[in-house]
């Protein structure tokens, strides 16, 4: 017994006492009170919450905070953070400032949900009416002036991701857009009347379903990340050109298919279930769980930064379109990078097995086990404690996108995603920090 506990002592974090350690540690907190508070990277550029720049990135680290306060309302420093937040950005305004047709400016305004319903509950009116504005003024121009693919091609009505991406749509654009409309919904549908609560929800779930059907492989169990509706389109030069899967990227990006698992479980615990397209949208997020569950690696429990490949060494060319000094067709993305074990699609995954359970739209039974294992996995992996003293989530894809025609060497293939000039393996990015703690949270509250 004497040695037993003499080996216990000297494990490290992630041994024989790991388990108990996770059961203890509430990470979530940790990582709020080590990273979130402090400093992150936003895309590679270093922020501080309280004075980050209006973006998706941030947006997304200040729910995950807010999320943290809800579940430990004692708190309070997590609260006042976000707050600061929200009106650093507004600048004593209503509105703040969003990009033409650009989807990643509104996620950052899922924070206004929560800020304007504690603030009404503290008495200040001021501010709660500055933030519900605000949230509206997001949803409607994502509602009515977005821009959207038009009638005269495949996929109608969905938005576009971006304006220098014309009838694209990306997975990425479920997490930023339609997931924030439906939180604006149940905050707010009903003051818009019954039949355009049920239509607005009906929009919502049209953009799943839509992406969902032109982006699926069913023998992969996968979803390409990013789907042209257009693919003759200069800025679509990376596009599938004929059938099966015309119009879509070439590969399978996890933190691409993380965005959309968590939207879909972010949009179905609000949507209500009496709407007629409840069961198509839980039936898209079974069919993605069971496609995942199929790609987490069993040794570590988390998942690869391409879930499948590694890279070929040769690179990427694009036909014909450039040519070097040389008189040589230029090659993009040549090297041998391995795959590798990613942080931000790992946390993003867990959280949406763990919350899909809690919320009744996937199988306890079936994912449970997978779900565990999986955050198990994300504190060995990628909570490491620096000689410093600092808590660092490492391992996560800085960036990734494909195109616009201006820049031919985001060509979505696998040598792209593991060798392209923007891809960097990098540490305390917010695309890791905000879902290892929405992930820790669900854990935590089990």
């Amino acid at each position: 017994m004497k040695n037993l506990i003499t080996i216990c002592v000297i494990c490290s974090l992630f041994s024989c006492s790991a388990q108990q350690k996770i059961e203890q540690e509430k990470y979530s907190q940790l990582v709020v009170e080590s990273l979130a508070l402090k400093t992150f990277l936003s895309n590679t550029k270093e922020e501080q919450l309280v004075t980050a720049h209006w973006d998706y990135v941030p947006g997304l680290v200040a729910v995950s905070v807010l999320k943290a306060w809800q579940q430990y309302p004692e708190k309070t420093d997590y609260y006042d953070a976000v707050k600061q937040y929200a009106d650093y950005c507004l600048q004593g305004s209503d509105t703040v400032k969003v990009r033409e047709s650009n989807i990643d400016d509104l996620a950052a305004g899922k924070i206004f949900f929560t800020l304007y319903q504690e603030e009404i509950k503290r008495g200040n009116i001021s501010d709660a009416t500055r933030y519900k504005h605000c949230a509206t003024y997001l949803r409607n121009k994502l509602k009515y002036s977005h821009r959207r693919i038009d009638a005269s091609k495949p996929g109608t009505g969905a938005f576009f991701h971006k304006m220098q991406y014309p009838d694209q749509l990306w997975l990425d654009g479920l997490y930023m857009g339609p997931a924030m409309y439906a939180e604006w919904q149940y905050n707010f549908g009903e003051e818009s009347g019954l039949e355009d609560n049920i239509a607005s929800w009906s929009d919502i779930a049209l953009q799943f379903k839509i992406i969902n059907q032109y982006t699926y492989n069913p023998q992969k169990g996968l979803n390409y990340h990013v789907w042209s509706a257009d693919p003759t389109d200069v800025n679509s030069f990376w596009a599938k050109k004929s059938n099966p899967y015309l119009g879509c990227s070439p590969e399978f990006w996890g933190r691409g298919m993380g965005w959309f698992f968590a939207a879909l479980v972010d949009v179905l615990d609000l949507m209500p279930k009496s709407h007629p397209d409840y069961q198509d949208l839980k039936k898209i997020v079974n069919q993605v769980a069971a496609g995942l569950a199929k790609y987490q690696d069993p040794e570590s429990g988390c998942w690869y930064q391409l879930l499948q490949y590694d890279a070929d060494k040769r690179g990427d060319n694009v036909g014909d379109k450039v040519i070097d000094a040389t008189g040589k067709e230029k090659i993009y993305n040549q090297c041998d990078n391995p795959n590798y074990i990613e942080s931000s699609a790992s946390s993003m995954f867990t959280y949406a097995y763990l919350k899909g359970i809690r919320i009744g739209v996937l199988d306890a039974g079936t994912y449970k086990l997978p779900g565990e294992k999986a955050y198990r996995g994300l504190i060995k992996q990628f909570i490491v404690r620096e000689t410093n003293g600092n808590i660092s989530v490492i391992q996560s894809c800085a960036s990734a996108g494909l195109g616009p025609a201006s820049d031919l060497s985001r060509t979505g293939t696998v040598n792209y995603y593991l060798c392209g000039k923007d891809i960097a393996i990098t540490k305390n990015e917010g695309k890791a920090i905000g879902p290892f703690i929405m992930a820790s949270l669900e854990y935590e509250r089990r």
